[in-house]
């Protein structure tokens, strides 16, 4: 019996939910800088699948990589860690 890996998860907060049954999530890290080492803010967008139309512009939520959907979207919505105020 095969074991599955281990698969990715990320949080991040809900920038984009104009798409039908999708969201945009930004997610932050901080890099520090190979010169000068100061920690700089770098940020990336990943695309993901929300089945239920659930989250909203500004959630805190958590999503986990999955086999590819769409062109671009291979995350998917976990959880909403923190709805927006």
């Amino acid at each position: 019996m095969e074991t599955r890996k281990l698969r990715k998860e990320k949080i991040g907060i809900v920038v984009s939910n104009k798409m039908d049954k999708s969201i945009v999530v930004r997610v932050e890290r901080k890099v520090k800088h190979p010169m000068y080492g100061k920690f700089v803010k770098k940020a990336t967008k990943f695309i993901a699948h929300d089945k239920d139309n659930t989250s909203n512009i500004g959630d805190m939520v958590r999503i986990m990589e999955t086999r590819p959907l769409s062109k671009n979207k291979c995350w998917r919505l976990v959880e909403i860690i923190e709805r927006a105020k």
